[in-house]
């Protein structure tokens, strides 16, 4: 009895005990055990726990974990493959064509507060309009086909998160045996884990999977079948082979492969296991070579006849994704046409084929692609990011915004893109909707952006930021000196080429501006020269040619800029927080002409550099009567290395 009310006392966790003395290593073993089955009933009702957070878990105590969940646990194994698996903790859990509920031990609940509190979602649930009353009733969480007898009540599992007093049903049998607290010793209520945002979220979440359950019994997702009637008859020599390959050792598997294809040259699975081996071995070579022999074989498994249908679909997908690696876009685009033909009602090759087209700057190809998806799947949100990312390519910004908007609330795979947060949320700038900081914002917690004003794509993590820099800070005063000292003469080379008419001043291409006419006339593109444009100035750009931090920079341009009265350029970011933007005052109207960047205003003066971040939010207004002309000069970031400099691919 002592002992009972020890283990009463411990709340259910025995995280005090710390796995010393006190509990057998066998206890530990089982309570472990009992977890890793809890995280695959957690995995199909609340979506937040995962085997890897028990796992984490399993080696504080430094055993396999690996072996609780399958080797110990086939008891549970429902379906006959050998293993416990979430698939089985649907059949456990009553969502099969059976109405039978399940007991849990109460091994189970132990611990249940902290694994639950490991992992947070954050789905995007509307909780407008929606009340939670102090009091939630299972039957309205879990429908009573699938509803499971606990153990005893969950109102001190759920005190982490405040949801008190939950209705449950007790068996008879369970309500006498369970253990009772002692009344002689109060046991302390463990502290609210979840922040108010988070328990919030949590309510709505429970909600939400609940409206989503269906008493249909969902199919088992049945595994590929890559083997045909006569790859049935040398099954063993293939998974030999294969098992070389799934350990590594893939020279072995090679040659194992290619004496099967010498053996058995009919035979699709092992030539498709010979274009695996060789597309591990190109990665372990890092070998273009090599790679574009997988390519091959990949293309001779699926030319072979017999060939299963799943087989198929896994040889040419492949194929089409190693051809993309190599830059063999057309390539690709041709394989993923086949694969759309033999399978029309795959909904994501049609999707992959869009990509493709847009790979190839194709788009109002890959437009077409994604129309003919969402007149068969309007609630695709693949698709929908797509086609609104092109729609806002072709300036329709209102039109647009739908489209991203769906896509991304969908959260299906390939929707949370850095890319489809920037552009919704430029669109919605451009029509007057402040809502655009709060996808800013949810991009940035999603990690895409470093923050809600600097929203560029392509980063080096670590690099100081800020909106604002003096030369000081740089490191390049040198250079700031040669550009103010020599402004007039900078000036005047510029002056002379817009007065020549020659057309060297290209108008603005990135879509940027609301209104107005903005030129450019670029002297340095991606760290090297543009063309003979430095023959028309060429005192500008021999001061340059001493500083290997602008003409050498990768990610950044030097150019001349003229805007006129009564432009407006949206607000917008860089591509990339690796530079540095100065701008040198030029000619500048006394008045109307200003640059934004973040919440900061300022304004340009004839002869004088501003140095900004361009990765951060700026916009630029016009409002002068006469014309204003800068010298834009971008230099990589201070902090980059000298190795990061000559490295980093160029933008």
């Amino acid at each position: 009895m002592e002992r009972g009310q020890k283990e009463e006392e411990g709340g259910g966790g025995g995280g005090d005990a710390g796995g010393g003395p006190k509990y057998s290593w066998f206890t530990w073993f089982v309570v472990l055990a009992l977890l890793g089955v809890w995280s695959s009933l957690a995995v199909v009702y609340f979506d937040i726990v995962d085997y890897d957070s028990v796992i984490a878990r399993a080696k504080e105590f430094h055993m396999n974990f690996s072996e609780v969940l399958q080797g110990k646990l086939t008891a549970y194994d429902t379906d006959g493959d050998g293993d416990f698996d979430v698939e089985d903790a649907k059949v456990l859990l009553g969502k099969s064509t059976s109405n039978s509920s399940i007991t849990l031990p109460v091994f189970f609940m132990r611990g249940l507060k902290d694994v639950v509190c490991s992992r947070v979602p954050v789905p995007h649930v509307d909780l407008r309009g929606c009340s939670i009353c102090d009091d939630i009733n299972v039957k309205s969480v879990f429908p009573p086909s699938s509803m499971i007898i606990f153990p005893f009540s969950l109102s001190s599992i759920f005190d982490a998160v405040n949801i008190n007093c939950l209705s449950f049903h007790v068996s008879q049998e369970q309500q006498r045996n369970r253990p009772r607290r002692s009344s002689k010793k109060k046991v302390k209520p463990n502290k609210p884990t979840f922040s108010p945002t988070q328990r919030s979220v949590f309510y709505s979440y429970i909600l939400k999977v609940s409206s989503s359950f269906s008493p249909s019994t969902p199919a088992k997702k049945k595994k590929p079948k890559l083997f045909n009637k006569f790859d049935k008859t040398i099954k063993a020599e293939i998974d030999a082979a294969e098992k070389l390959r799934k350990k590594g050792k893939v020279e072995e598997a090679l040659r194992a492969f290619e004496t099967l294809v010498q053996k058995y040259p009919q035979s699709p699975r092992a030539r498709y296991g010979k274009a695996q081996a060789e597309d591990d071995m190109a990665e372990k070579m890092r070998s273009n070579d090599m790679l574009q022999r997988a390519i091959n074989t990949y293309r001779e498994a699926a030319e072979l006849p017999d060939v299963t249908p799943d087989l198929l679909k896994a040889t040419l997908k492949r194929r089409a994704e190693r051809q993309q690696f190599l830059g063999r876009m057309r390539g690709s685009l041709a394989t993923l046409e086949k694969l759309v033909q033999l399978f029309p009602d795959d909904i994501s090759l049609k999707n992959d084929l869009g990509v493709a087209h847009l790979l190839l700057g194709d788009n109002k190809g890959a437009k077409k692609v994604y129309e003919e998806v969402l007149a068969v799947s309007p609630g695709n949100g693949f698709a929908k990011v797509h086609y609104g990312f092109i729609l806002k390519s072709e300036n329709k910004i209102a039109e647009s915004i739908p489209y991203l908007r769906e896509g991304l609330e969908s959260g299906e795979p390939g929707t949370d893109d850095g890319r489809f947060y920037f552009h919704l949320g430029d669109a919605l700038q451009r029509v007057g909707d402040n809502s655009a900081y709060d996808w800013y914002e949810l991009g940035h917690k999603r990690g895409h952006f470093a923050s809600v004003w600097q929203r560029s794509l392509y980063n080096v993590n670590g690099l100081k930021a800020q909106p604002w820099w003096t030369p000081k800070e740089t490191g390049y005063t040198d250079l700031v000196k040669t550009l103010e000292r020599n402004w007039k003469t900078i000036r005047d080379e510029a002056l002379a080429m817009m007065d020549q008419n020659t057309g060297v001043f290209i108008p603005e291409e990135e879509n940027l501006r609301e209104k107005g006419e903005w030129g450019q006339y670029t002297l340095w593109q991606q760290g090297r020269k543009v063309g003979n444009a430095c023959e028309g100035v060429p005192k500008t750009c021999s001061l340059l040619e001493k500083y290997p931090e602008a003409t050498g920079c990768k990610r950044g341009q030097i150019k001349f800029s003229v805007m006129q009265p009564g432009t407006h350029v949206w607000p917008h970011t860089g591509p990339t927080n690796c530079r540095l933007r100065m701008h040198l005052g030029l000619v500048i109207p006394k008045q109307g002409c200003k640059i934004r960047c973040t919440n900061q205003t300022r304004e340009w003066e004839e002869g004088k550099v501003l140095i900004f971040d361009d990765s951060f939010e700026h916009e630029v207004w016009q409002d002068a009567d006469s014309y204003r002309l800068i010298f834009i000069v971008d230099v990589w970031h201070p902090e980059l290395t000298q190795y990061q400099r000559q490295t980093l691919s160029p933008i």
